[in-house]
């Protein structure tokens, strides 16, 4: 064959290949295709570059396009993608752009998911949604945190260990000399005849404490005796009062803050004659109080008492308590009014103006809506 023959079956040759090829190429980038391109908003894709391949259920259906940069900080990344006209079947409005990668440390492509049955089909040119690509940088920092947390972990885990090791170590010490015998409590343990004496000694303290119980009990039992003997009962009588718990029983801290349908008022030495007397001398001066409660509807009674400013503090004050809890028997004994609603407000020492008068009695009287609010302040 002639050189002329040659060079021109190498052309012919050379001139199909570049045909093959151009074929192969465009068929792989659908340059003899029909297409069709939609959009997809990023805040960061990721290393995708422009001609990276794009894929639907794992086939490979268009390539991107373009990648266009945001005018403005706060836009996004639009990446346009080129389709085959095949993938319109399956590429819905409802369709998500995500930017995957090929393996590990492979090439980047977009995955487009298929819509849904019910859903318009993508039209060209339209935007679909997307998703944030996974960032290996930050998956491999958060490891790297882990196992530094971790280290720490086992760290902390086996300073721990050797804690419990000493602790173990100076616990077999410390039973060792038990057992030995050295020490108070290895004395104690190895010595029957001082662990006998020591059971012996709790056995007197318990035997102690027994006989005590048993004498304030007995104490108390005399205590009441002493309250109604003959010779002694007068004490408690001209006091006033057997048990300071009658004292504070119906009390009040202060008075309502309420308008009051009536007070009686009197001085200390016309009910009880003396400015220290506890027995009531001129009851009488009361019953126009029981008069006064038979005809008008009431709610709560209080008997208010104050004393001679002469004297201790702390007796004035014991003594106006004692006073109208004597008032406030008299009322519901002997004038047959209903006790319940009776309270008392021992007030203690009373002002200058009332010394010559051997202190204050009150009695206030309250509608029934103040009785009614007092007895829910003393259940709260």
């Amino acid at each position: 064959m002639s050189s002329k023959a040659r060079l021109g079956a190498f052309i012919l040759g050379s001139l199909i290949i570049f045909t093959l090829l151009v074929f192969l190429v465009g068929e792989k980038q659908f340059i003899f295709s029909r297409t069709w391109r939609l959009k997809a908003p990023f805040e960061n894709v990721a290393g995708l570059d422009e001609g990276a391949a794009v894929r639907a259920g794992g086939v490979r259906v268009g390539t991107v396009k373009e990648i266009q940069l945001p005018h403005n900080p706060g836009d996004k990344v639009i990446v346009e993608v080129e389709l085959a006209s095949s993938a319109r079947e399956v590429i819905k409005k409802d369709s998500v752009a995500t930017i995957e990668t090929e393996g590990l440390l492979g090439s980047k492509y977009v995955a487009l998911s298929f819509g849904s049955p019910q859903s318009e089909q993508a039209r060209n040119g339209d935007t679909i949604q997307s998703q944030p690509p996974i960032d290996y940088g930050d998956i491999a920092k958060k490891a790297s945190a882990m196992l530094d947390s971790a280290k720490e972990a086992v760290d902390s885990s086996k300073v721990a260990i050797n804690n419990i090791n000493q602790t173990t170590d100076d616990l077999k010490s410390i039973s060792g000399k038990i057992d030995t015998g050295r020490g108070t409590i290895g004395a104690l343990v190895n010595d029957k005849a001082a662990y006998k004496n020591l059971n012996a000694t709790a056995s007197s303290l318990r035997e102690t404490a027994d006989q005590a119980k048993d004498g304030v009990v007995s104490f108390q039992e005399n205590m009441e005796a002493l309250k109604h003997n003959f010779f002694l009962k007068g004490f408690f009588k001209k006091r006033g009062y057997y048990d300071s718990a009658e004292l504070t029983k119906h009390a009040i801290t202060k008075l309502p803050d309420r308008e009051p349908l009536r007070k009686f008022s009197f001085s200390g030495n016309d009910l009880f004659g003396k400015p220290d007397s506890t027995k009531l001398k001129k009851e009488k001066s009361l019953d126009q109080i029981g008069a006064y409660l038979e005809s008008n509807p009431y709610g709560l009674v209080i008997v208010a008492t104050r004393t001679n400013p002469k004297g201790e503090k702390e007796a004035n004050a014991t003594l106006s308590q004692v006073r109208a809890v004597a008032v406030r028997q008299y009322l519901g004994q002997k004038l047959s009014i209903d006790d319940a609603r009776i309270k008392t407000l021992g007030q203690g020492e009373g002002t200058q103006a009332e010394a010559g008068k051997g202190g204050s009695v009150e009695v206030i009287i309250y509608p029934d809506s103040v009785e009614k609010n007092v007895a829910k302040a003393k259940n709260k």
